[in-house]
């Protein structure tokens, strides 16, 4: 019989090897595939745990089933309440089902509408969802009042022992697969449930592994937990990562993972869109942006990792698709190297273009905001994208250098929600266009150098990089006198190289572009 003492972490162990028994009967084990990074830079030998291709396509099912199936015939009459964001809920719809177990799930008011609807799909008549508050910790107040009025059982999302050992058995998966040992782990963090079963079971196996906690900046919940020696409330939570948006993490894993893991690793919102991007091209897998988080911290550390085995969780695949839309135009996620910036020229004829084929002629142009208010000077804002990262590290250096001022936009409320202001009465004869070009590398600077130079101001452009083969413009020029504007339009044919279609607006579309965007 063993010697060591019975700790926390010894339990932990026990339970999930009894846990073994008790969750297959509720899913099946995941596959672990391996993941190539693209670009040429050196990097580790990725590994995947596929929790997103599980039966409610996130690890939850594991935790839930494993506590639920441990409750007695009373309390099973009794029923069971609990909260969830989504994934926890469709884990603990899946057992009530397969056990016959009355659940009343409380959900934030904010839930995705896919995992409202996995939930009610998969647990059918046995339950009944709530929707208490706008965040995770009302819904878990909720749950609770919920409980003990009606005498029901708390299945808590992360922080039980036997939802931890549930979980931690995606880890005995891994160890058994063969593939390991492993360098590294990057496990993301919510309420810390899988992060301390799974790096409880890795250290078991290979104590030598390095294992390191990730969370999103704006919910870094078990950080804040390290840094205070002790679970504490965070103030506000951002819900970008929605899957790991809890204020505070939960004691029992903040106990086991401060002694399994060795740091924790904070991602930008930005950086988990980039990692998002990379599953899918490369597995063809759709994650949620917590799913993606641990890839986004092996991205970041990448050469760092040259060489090194690292293994990372696909935690879940519970996205809303109205949400891929945004993830997908976010800067993060168009691909390679990028940044925001406003940049000053000049009012005059030509400058822009200047600006086009000077400090940008390298770059790929993913947006771009500009509309006139000044008679002097101008303040356009562009996205600006490249493979190359010391293209977009040296951009602003390169800029000083040509003596324009600038400033970072990234964040900026104008930016963001595209406010573009133009004041029509800075305008002569003015005319605007819908442009369609192919996207490709120089298309728009090419129909701006060979259709516009010389010939208009350029007072106004508004276009977002969408993925699509063909790109969409909504561009004002104005010209000096009615002459020149005609002879523009009778000279600029409807289709050319290099785009599909450019097309004058009609008179009130127009008027009602200028009533609109005019500043008083």
């Amino acid at each position: 019989m063993s010697n060591e003492p019975f700790t926390l972490e010894r339990r932990l162990r026990r339970e999930t090897l009894f846990a073994r028994e008790r969750i297959y009967h509720f899913g099946q084990p995941t596959p672990l595939e391996r993941l190539e990074l693209p670009g040429e830079e050196p990097g580790p030998e990725i590994w995947v745990k596929r929790e997103d291709l599980s039966a409610v396509k996130c690890y939850k099912w594991r935790g839930a089933g494993n506590r639920m199936a441990l409750l007695t015939a009373e309390e099973r009459m009794r029923g069971v309440a609990t909260a969830s964001a989504g994934n926890h809920a469709q884990g603990v719809a899946l057992a009530a089902r397969r056990l016959e177990i009355k659940a009343r799930i409380h959900m934030p008011k904010s839930t995705p509408r896919v995992k409202r609807d996995a939930v009610r799909r998969i647990g059918g008549e046995f339950v009944e969802l709530v929707f208490a508050g706008d965040s995770y910790d009302e819904a878990v107040a909720s749950a609770r009042e919920d409980g003990k009025a009606r005498g029901a059982v708390h299945v808590d999302a992360y922080d039980d022992l036997f939802v931890m050992a549930g979980q931690g058995t995606l880890a005995d998966e891994v160890v058994l697969s063969g593939r390991g040992p492993f360098d590294a782990a990057y496990l993301q963090i919510g309420g810390g449930g899988m992060a301390a079963g799974v790096s409880n079971w890795l250290k078991t196996y290979w104590p030598h592994m390095t294992q390191i906690g990730v969370e999103a900046v704006g919910q870094a919940s078990m950080k804040a937990a390290f840094d205070a020696k002790g679970p504490v409330r965070l103030e506000k939570v951002d819900i970008f990562c929605d899957g790991t948006a809890v204020g505070k993490v939960g004691s029992l894993p903040w106990k086991i993972c401060r002694q399994t893991l060795s740091r924790m690793e904070l991602v930008t919102n930005a950086e988990v869109s980039m990692a998002m991007r990379i599953l899918w091209e490369q597995l063809r897998c759709i994650s949620e942006p917590s799913g993606a988080m641990g890839l986004a911290a092996v991205m970041r550390e990448r050469l760092a990792l040259a060489g090194k085995r690292v293994l990372i969780v696909i935690t879940g695949a519970n996205l809303d698709f109205s949400q891929l839309g945004l993830i997908a135009q976010s800067q993060g996620a168009t691909g390679g190297h990028s940044r925001t910036i406003r940049v000053r020229i000049s009012e005059k004829m030509g400058s822009m273009l200047g600006l086009l084929n000077g400090c940008f002629e390298d770059l790929n142009i993913a947006d771009f905001q500009y509309g006139k208010t000044d008679a002097q000077f101008a303040w356009p804002v562009f996205t600006l994208g490249s493979e190359n990262a010391a293209a977009i590290e040296n951009l602003p250096q390169h800029l000083t250098a040509e003596g324009y001022e600038w400033e970072d936009a990234a964040g900026d409320v104008d930016t963001d929600f595209r406010a573009i202001s133009l004041r029509g009465d800075l305008l002569t004869v003015p005319l605007f266009l819908r442009l369609d070009f192919y996207e490709r590398s120089g298309a728009l600077k090419d129909f701006l150098n060979e259709a516009v130079r010389g010939r208009a101001d350029i007072v106004y452009f508004n276009y977002r990089q969408s993925g699509e083969r063909i790109g969409r413009a909504l561009m004002g020029l104005d010209f000096t006198n009615d002459a020149r504007r005609l002879e523009f339009l009778s000279s600029l044919p409807s289709r050319g190289a290099g785009y599909r279609s450019c097309k004058a607006l009609d008179h009130p579309t127009q008027n009602r572009l200028l009533a609109t965007s005019t500043d008083d």
